[in-house]
């Protein structure tokens, strides 16, 4: 039962990443449901302290604007989680042996390349290598968490024997 639940995960993760790759950039916009959710611009000051470069442009609050900021961080914290879970997903989905970690590490960067080739052929949005770097640091960083935990797991029955 717990495989068929990652599995369904898998499957469910994946159709959204088919789906919004599949979306230009106008059908996927959240700028005017953040005008909604934020009037009058909360925490304007201090998101205006931030600056990024991405695909060779400036991104901040006074080049793009404050809703554009805010919906830039929010795709990019999309990406971050969305492909940590997918590496963790797959990592429960391999078998337990020597280089689970290593091997979910890298079908998530494949599906991260596929996701991007994917995008590029959708109006309104770009493929950028920036985008497969900040998914494999989020599928790095989940697969670093689960090894932690598995490892405080080992380390308290470990400790439980030795009592």
């Amino acid at each position: 039962m717990k495989k068929l639940i990652i599995i369904l995960l898998l499957i469910v993760l994946l159709t959204s990443l088919s789906i919004s790759s599949s979306q230009t950039y106008e059908q996927q916009s959240l700028v005017s449901t953040l005008e909604q959710l934020l009037p009058g611009e909360p925490g304007k000051d201090q998101l205006s302290k931030l600056e990024f470069f991405y695909w060779n442009r400036s991104i901040s609050v006074e080049e793009r604007g404050y809703y554009y900021f805010v919906e830039f961080l929010i795709r990019k914290a999309a990406h971050f989680l969305t492909f940590g879970l997918l590496a963790v997903v797959i990592y429960w989905l391999l078998p337990k042996r020597p280089g689970r970690w290593l091997g979910a590490a890298l079908l998530t960067l494949i599906l991260a390349c596929v996701d991007e080739v994917r995008q590029s052929f959708t109006g309104g949005r770009t493929a950028t290598l920036q985008d497969v770097y900040l998914d494999m640091a989020g599928a790095i960083t989940f697969l670093c968490i689960v090894s932690f935990l598995q490892f405080l797991h080992l380390f308290k029955n470990k400790k439980k024997e030795y009592m």
